[in-house]
């Protein structure tokens, strides 16, 4: 029960954003979301693939969290198995993405897709720090299997409130996906329990609060009052690596946001992330995620 503080102070927020749906054997783009991606698995059979990691394997009834600005796809093997179930869109104010081949009596994989943002003790976005995709193959029985059997009812029938439900039900989720992992304490995730250290929670959080200001581990540890090769040497035991890569992996998540939500020139965006120039910027954003800014801005204005 030692992650029992942490639960009590994470706010998770969900927010469905679209209803896939892949008719016959065929991929759907869903691209480098600035948000971290949690998909529902409605019917069908197929794989998610993911830049620099193996496909996942998905069929109905799975969850999967994709980290943020991980490029990815659905993948639907076409094989007629699963029912698919009654939805409409936009009596959940939902966006309906559409991919097909001319094939008849071919089988449908159908995702709900939802943004995840997670945060802890007024620090947004605390979910930054999980770098691999999570995946939950729920079996039944389950605990979870109410939770999901509930959600397939108000995506399948939706009525007044159905949204707020969703959002509550994809929220549970998420916290079991959280709460099983930490309970079989798993290599990327023994983090989180570095948040009940003082010292490396202060230094976390004043990265998160302001990943674009000129942090160094000389100013961290002096921060936290420790001297550099201590405080280096106890982060990367609690993170897994040092303070300046998740500084690095905070900016371009947070520049992310910044290309998706605001019209904000490119150069300012650089400059509120911590970069001197428009070209360094440029140049370690596309490192992270295969996209010049202009591109990924592009990519997300009709999402």
């Amino acid at each position: 029960m030692k992650y029992d503080h942490i639960f009590d102070e994470l706010d998770i927020a969900t927010d469905p954003f679209a209803l896939c749906e892949l008719r016959g054997a065929c991929d759907l783009g869903l691209g480098r979301d600035a948000s971290a991606t949690l998909h529902y698995i409605l019917s069908g059979e197929g794989e998610i693939s993911l830049r620099d990691h193996e496909p996942i394997q998905v069929s109905r009834g799975m969850l999967v969290f994709v980290p943020a600005l991980q490029s990815h796809a659905l993948r639907s093997f076409g094989e007629i198995n699963d029912p698919v179930p009654e939805c409409n869109p936009a009596d959940l104010k939902l966006a309906s993405l559409l991919a097909g081949t001319d094939q008849a009596d071919t089988g449908q994989l159908t995702a709900l897709c939802a943004r995840v943002t997670v945060g802890l003790r007024g620090v947004a976005d605390i979910i930054d720090l999980i770098r691999e995709p999570m995946i939950e193959d729920v079996p039944s029985p389950s605990e979870v299997r109410p939770t999901l059997q509930a959600l397939l009812t108000e995506i399948s029938s939706p009525r007044l409130g159905s949204r707020a439900m969703i959002r509550a039900l994809l929220m549970q989720c998420m916290i079991e996906m959280l709460r099983k992992r930490l309970a079989k304490d798993e290599s990327s995730f023994r983090w989180m329990a570095a948040l009940a250290d003082p010292s490396i929670w202060s230094a976390l959080k004043v990265m998160l609060d302001a990943p674009g200001n000129n942090h160094t581990v000389e100013s961290l540890a002096g921060h936290v009052r420790m001297s550099r090769a201590a405080f280096a040497k106890r982060f990367t035991g609690a993170y897994g690596s040092g303070p300046m890569e998740l500084l690095r992996d905070l900016r371009m998540n947070r520049a992310g946001q910044l290309l998706r939500q605001t019209d904000l020139p490119v150069k300012r965006v650089a400059d509120l992330v911590g970069f001197a120039s428009r070209s360094a910027f440029t140049r370690a954003f596309e490192a992270k995620t295969g996209q010049a800014p202009r591109d990924f801005r592009a990519s997300h204005q009709n999402k």
